[in-house]
């Protein structure tokens, strides 16, 4: 999640208006537990088929 505020605004003061922005990130610009998103589903592929 990614919260911004404009500056100059002080915690008690809350936003009149809630927006929504919805980014796509690509999976090699990502992570997800502490690897990179393609080496998790690599090393998740490789586990997955060990447990057939």
């Amino acid at each position: 999640m990614n919260v911004q505020i404009t500056k100059g605004a002080s915690r008690q003061q809350k936003p009149e208006h809630t927006h929504v922005v919805i980014q796509e990130i690509d999976d090699e610009n990502w992570g997800f537990s502490g690897m990179l998103t393609d080496d998790w589903k690599t090393a998740q592929a490789g586990t997955s088929s060990h447990g057939r």
